[in-house]
């Protein structure tokens, strides 16, 4: 430019007047882009990007969602897809990063991580129903009542009512006026007293404590491996998606 900006000695390097001028220009925008190249970093560095998730809504409702939804409002640049499916998919084929699934029923070479605690299937009444047709103390004996079906969504068939005691295992197919697809509206059926239901303990165990149901057959409920979450090994690299693995990772 032809103009002397410093004044250099052998002790010291000042600005010239002309030096001083330009800084008080430069200075605020020298701020401005400094500040946009850190937004810009932050940006890169920030998790992103879309998870797809196939789940059953007993799985979404009682593991999944409770967890997950820290990380929609800390992370707002992952999104993620819920497929809600109580069938068994093959997550690779049909596009999905990660699947949810009991421990017992997890696909072969998949990474699995546990995401919830045991839990068992229990057979409960309304207190009205059971003191009108008495409580069952054997499986068996179920026969001989109007129990609540349910109908497998993926199988078509109707669900066999699995029991186990003292190593004796024992599946029992019930009948009854009502067949449900899920266990969710089961529960107001339970609850007006019109048969005995078979549903996960985790949507009777409140019920059952306030005493608006009975439980039955107790000993012939034990738990089982819970929910984990699979997936296959290439996607545990990716940071948004060992973010959300790490936050439903049962702790």
């Amino acid at each position: 430019m032809g103009i002397r900006l410093l004044t250099r000695t052998t002790r010291s390097v000042a600005l010239t007047e002309a030096g001083e001028r330009l800084l008080r220009v430069m200075a605020p925008r020298v701020a401005e882009i400094e500040e946009e190249i850190a937004q810009l970093m932050e940006f890169r560095e920030r998790p992103s990007g879309s998870i797809r998730l196939t789940l059953s809504q007993h799985a979404l409702d009682t593991v999944v969602w409770p967890k997950l939804k820290s990380v929609l409002l800390n992370y707002p640049d992952i999104g993620v897809e819920l497929s809600l499916d109580s069938s068994f998919r093959n997550i690779v084929e049909d596009g999905f990063d990660a699947g949810v699934r009991l421990g017992e029923s997890l696909e072969k070479d998949m990474i699995a991580v546990r995401i919830g605690p045991d839990w068992r299937m229990v057979a409960v009444a309304a207190p009205g129903y059971v003191a009108a047709h008495g409580a069952p103390q054997h499986p068996q004996e179920l026969i001989g009542h109007n129990c609540i079906n349910m109908r497998h969504e993926t199988r078509g068939g109707l669900y066999a009512w699995e029991f186990e005691k003292d190593g004796q295992e024992l599946r029992v197919r019930v009948n009854g006026q009502l067949t449900f697809n899920k266990s969710e509206p089961m529960m107001d059926a339970v609850l007006n007293g019109l048969g005995i239901a078979f549903v996960p303990n985790s949507l009777a165990d409140q019920l059952v404590a306030s005493g608006e149901l009975v439980l039955l057959l107790d000993d012939w409920s034990p738990f089982f491996d819970g929910y984990f979450l699979y997936y296959p090994s290439r996607h545990q690299n990716l940071p948004a998606f060992r973010i959300v693995v790490d936050a439903l990772r049962q702790k």
